[in-house]
């Protein structure tokens, strides 16, 4: 059985403790995993300390250099990658094929971004006092090494988010992926491995570290002073809870969301219908901008919720291996249960099952049926958790205004989407949602990664998206000179 390693400091290392790692789809064991010991965790803490300002010092040219060979890189591994991802965390081929293409572009414009973020001229001389002065340069400097801490359900795109722009501004960054899924992070680091030959001048091998370990030795890492940023993606809880953890790092949090959407009357009906249904269900609902909640004008609700039943029959459901498949399993059994209880508890509240649940009696291994709700009490957790599973509550309005309070009664905030021709609704929405994103006519699970992504409220703090990232891995030095003549 192949063996998951670690990079620490540009050498491969193995370690006395390990674990395996299973199939969501079959519960095979697809390969073992390195854990870091203390000390190993201390070698890769030092190492991003050792390596922060000779990489700063490095120049923008061969940064940009180095992101465009992983680019190049990732994609000549392409099927190497894939494979990882459907093996390690059942995500259906088709998806796992997307999120390469997506990393691929991910490290293709933060070596362009690369060549022209730098900073900015200010001018001093706009009172009296300022007079003698040459316009202010705001340099933007790298801030310190990133400790990034990534989930299971893009374990090659959501490092890839820190990894380029950590590059790009100068940063070293150490990753801890996520344990169900740390293969396509190994395959990475081989990718660095191999860019860092040939460069115009030398790059720190400890530019990147890729350490799988307990909670324990990286909760070591969250409180080390050494690591100034701290940037996670993952669950809410843990999240909130490692931000107390983290002291004076600068802390950058991709939290989770119950995404809504609403559908007005105006709409065209079949594509909003179409577009919910792979926003609820692809990749059995794991992902953090999945719809979950959907808000439809009473007057063509009935008629919306055949069309959505229809489009959610027609989706692949069941092995990951197979390239029709946009449902496939959960990420163990204990997903599985926690999403079947949470349905349970809105069905005895009074839901009903418009589609799947034990309804539909086709629950396999890990794979649970696409489930559509109606009725649900606003309480319950399909409604106002996060339930990261293929699950969607379809409920009506009658206004709009009362759509836009249903989308804010959640406490999070990440992305929501809006289908209506009407200029004007949109423009209510543009100025009443309360969310990071918004998109007209999309569901909320579209991302571009060049764009600034993140939420409000109980969904997180700060940006990613390539620039974004740049700048939370950055601070401002300011630069006055005086005028000798």
């Amino acid at each position: 059985m192949n063996t998951r390693r670690l990079w620490i400091d540009g050498s491969w290392r193995t370690a006395s403790e390990r674990h395996t790692l299973i199939s969501p789809w079959d519960n095979s064991p697809v390969a073992t995993c390195e854990l870091a010991s203390e000390r190993d965790m201390q070698d890769a803490l030092e190492a991003a300390s050792q390596a922060f300002r000779p990489l700063r010092r490095v120049s923008r040219h061969t940064r940009s250099v180095l992101l465009a060979s992983m680019a190049t890189g990732i994609a000549a591994r392409r099927e190497h990658f894939v494979s990882r991802i459907v093996e390690e965390v059942g995500k259906p081929r088709k998806l796992a094929e997307v999120e390469i293409a997506r990393a691929v572009l991910t490290f293709t414009t933060a070596a362009e971004e690369a060549k022209r973020f730098g900073g900015e001229l200010v001018p001093v001389d706009i009172e009296p006092s300022g007079r003698d002065f040459l316009p202010a340069l705001a340099l933007l400097v790298a801030r310190g090494p990133v400790l990034a801490i990534t989930p299971f359900n893009f374990p090659l795109n959501l490092v890839a988010h820190k990894v380029a722009p950590a590059l790009a501004v100068g940063a070293p960054v150490l990753v801890k992926p996520a344990p169900q899924g740390p293969g396509a992070a190994e395959l990475l680091a081989e990718v660095f491995q191999e860019a860092l030959q040939g460069l115009p001048e030398p790059v720190p091998p400890a530019a990147l570290q890729v350490v799988s370990a307990s909670n324990d030795v990286v909760a070591r890492a969250i409180e080390d002073p050494r690591m100034v940023t701290l940037s996670f993606t993952g669950g809410q809880t843990a999240g909130w809870s490692l931000r107390a953890r983290a002291g004076r790092k600068h802390v950058v949090l991709e939290l989770g969301g119950n995404a809504a959407v609403i559908v007005h009357g105006d709409a065209d009906l079949g594509h909003a219908a179409s577009r919910c249904a792979f926003g609820a269900f692809a990749y059995a609902g794991q992902v953090c901008i999945s719809v979950q909640r959907v808000f439809v004008e009473r007057r063509v609700f009935a008629g919306f919720l055949d069309l959505l039943t229809d489009h959610t029959r027609r989706l692949g459901v069941g092995d990951p291996h197979d390239a029709s498949t946009v449902v496939g399993p959960l990420i163990d059994a204990a997903a599985v249960e926690r999403v079947r209880s949470w349905i349970d508890e809105a069905k005895m509240g009074g839901a009903r099952v418009v589609l799947g649940g034990d309804a539909a009696g086709e629950y396999k291994g890990n794979v649970l049926s696409p489930t559509v709700l109606t009725g649900v009490p606003r309480d319950s957790r399909v409604a106002c958790e996060e339930v990261f599973g293929p699950v969607v509550v379809v409920e009506p309005y009658d206004s709009f205004d009362e759509a836009i309070e249903a989308v804010n009664s959640s406490r999070y905030g990440l992305q929501a989407g809006v289908f209506t021709r009407d200029i004007g609704r949109q423009q209510l929405a543009m100025e009443e949602l309360d969310v990071g994103g918004l998109l007209f006519n999309e569901v909320p699970m579209f991302r571009a990664d060049h764009l600034p992504y993140g939420g409000v409220k109980e969904s997180g703090l700060g940006r990613e998206g390539i620039r974004y990232a740049m700048q939370a891995f950055s601070e401002v030095r300011t630069i006055i000179s005086r005028r000798l003549t």
